[in-house]
């Protein structure tokens, strides 16, 4: 049988490499899986035989200076036996020695950079298996990580109410995925908005500081474009901001809106999302997902106006500024009433 000259454009060849590039992508991921582990391993060994012989013969903290030494006699080229390193592996054995087999695991998964970072940033056990189990869903880097942990995203998650309809329009597990993927609030203090703006000026410092808002947003969020175009018959309707998710596998709508959230918002984004899926989802894409973003929202308004929706939709709410704690709301002067004071002391001076 004679042999025929291959496209590279041929579907069949492309389809061909693409399975064969995603095996050797997944290869290599395990294999630095399988080796990290092995380091965490040999880690939580050193930390238990540091604790362990201390005990026994009543070593001092000198101990750990002298075998931090001996060993990179012994490794010259092998980095990680700093005495400061081997205080971390002492402090992470004793940490996670009595902790749930759960949380064992996951620190197993995760670098030993991420690890300390955790160690030293979050002090309760919920806590730390709340960011170790967002980072092992979502591949957060170390960078992001911090971030999660600087803008109290375990706490936000505790205290604020989420609302969506993942559960009724999304497969389980892709809800349970859009759930974590989405926050109940997003903190916009980096625009530096200390005013009313209409929602064009708001868009356009989000788009001067995507780094930040990507950032807030978490981890897997690619920014596809602003005012995307959508066109139907004779008619074009444009999405604020449009985003892709590399873990959801989706297309995310991000609609802004500077008041309260109006039922009609709701509708609106479903037809965006129908035309979304019908014009821009690849073929192995999930449903694409839209988020209203609003200042302001009642929680059984949104409810309702996502009832009968069919499309994924979230209604979060965003902050421009720090939120006052509730016990002091009401009892501070208002920005008018402190201007009137400053005069009134401006004229009693004089």
């Amino acid at each position: 049988m004679a042999s025929k000259e291959i496209d590279r454009a041929d579907k069949t060849y492309l389809s061909f490499v693409r399975e064969i590039k995603d095996r050797v992508v997944s290869a290599r991921i395990s294999a630095a899986r399988a080796i990290n582990r092995e380091l965490i391993n040999l880690y939580w060994d050193i930390g238990k035989a540091i604790v362990e012989q201390q005990n026994k013969h009543r070593w001092g903290n000198a101990v750990v200076e002298m075998l931090s030494k001996d060993l990179q006699a012994e490794f010259p080229s092998v980095t990680g036996f700093s005495p400061r390193n081997l205080w971390d592996m002492k402090r992470f054995y004793e940490t996670y020695v009595s902790a749930p087999p759960i949380l064992r695991q996951l620190v197993a998964e995760l670098p030993w950079g991420h690890n300390i970072l955790i160690l030293q940033q979050v002090a309760e056990e919920p806590a730390r298996r709340y960011y170790m189990e967002a980072a092992a869903k979502f591949g957060w880097s170390r960078n992001v990580r911090l971030n999660q942990i600087k803008a109290k995203a375990y706490e936000r998650a505790l205290l604020e109410k989420k609302t969506h309809n993942f559960p009724s329009v999304l497969p389980a597990y892709l809800a349970e995925q859009a759930d974590e993927a989405l926050k109940s609030s997003y903190n916009l203090e980096f625009l530096g908005i200390s005013h009313e703006v209409k929602e064009r000026e708001l868009e356009n410092r989000l788009i001067e500081r995507l780094r930040d808002f990507i950032l807030e947003l978490g981890y897997g969020f690619c920014f596809v474009g602003r005012q995307y175009r959508l066109a139907i018959g004779q008619n074009d309707y444009f999405v604020d901001l449009l985003f892709y998710h590399r873990f959801l596998k989706a297309l995310v709508a991000i609609e802004l809106k500077i008041g309260e959230f109006e039922p009609e918002y709701a509708g609106k984004m479903d037809f965006y999302l129908n035309l979304l899926n019908d014009k821009e989802k690849a073929p192995d894409d999930n449903p694409s997902i839209g988020i209203i973003l609003c200042a302001k929202k009642d929680d059984m308004v949104v409810e309702f106006s996502l009832r009968t929706k069919t499309n994924p939709i979230g209604v979060p709410e965003y902050h421009l500024t720090k939120r006052l704690p509730r016990e002091f709301k009401g009892k501070l002067p208002t920005e008018k009433e402190l201007r009137s004071a400053l005069l009134n002391e401006s004229d009693t001076e004089k």
